[in-house]
């Protein structure tokens, strides 16, 4: 996992978006007031690079693991719609949707550490591909882990994507549907595309 300071270092970088400890006022405010003017605009290599890293480092992936979720991609009818779906239906994907971990890197530590149930078996893969009707569960030693401490408070707010159905008390999940990608709103999946193509 990476240190704190190589995190604030790759979100100058790539944007404060990439990890959740860099999403503060304090980070925007200190970025607003170091920004200087580029002396020349970015090259397509260099935004394709940009956008490339910045999936890499939201998913907290292997360059490998991106190039093979890309190149499937690629050969699907909407491959954005498809490169989206490959990334958030990872189990450490679907462990932070379902708002069990406050981050993605927090999701993989819970599910490599064998803390999460797939369909009732244990299953420490983060790339752990789930579909429509797989339920997830924290595991029922594990509920009194500290990793687990910040769902037992009183007003513990669970943060659900869409396409999962939550049972909080319970500690329970359901993929009930597909996520979906939205231009604009989502990372530039195009660009990784014409990154791999080149």
């Amino acid at each position: 996992m990476l240190p704190i300071k190589s995190k604030f270092k790759i979100a100058k970088r790539l944007g404060a978006r990439i990890f959740e400890k860099t999403q503060t006022q304090k980070f925007a405010l200190s970025e607003a007031r170091k920004k200087v003017k580029r002396g020349r605009p970015l090259s397509d290599y260099g935004r394709q690079l940009i956008e490339k890293q910045r999936v890499r480092f939201t998913y907290s992936i292997t360059e490998g693991q991106l190039a093979s979720y890309a190149e499937k991609a690629y050969h699907q009818k909407n491959p954005a719609e498809a490169l989206h779906h490959a990334l958030e239906t990872r189990l450490d994907s679907a462990v932070y949707a379902a708002g069990f971990a406050p981050t993605r890197r927090g999701a993989r530590q819970m599910v490599s550490h064998g803390h999460v149930l797939v369909n009732g078996r244990r299953t420490t893969v983060p790339s752990h591909h789930l579909k429509k009707g797989d339920k997830l569960s924290v595991r029922e030693g594990s509920r009194a882990s500290a990793l687990f401490a910040h769902l037992a408070k009183p007003d513990a707010q669970f943060r659900t994507a869409e396409w999962i159905a939550v049972d909080t008390g319970l500690l329970t999940a359901e993929v009930t549907g597909s996520p979906k990608y939205i231009v604009g709103e989502a990372l530039d999946y195009p660009a990784v595309f014409e990154f791999y193509s080149r």
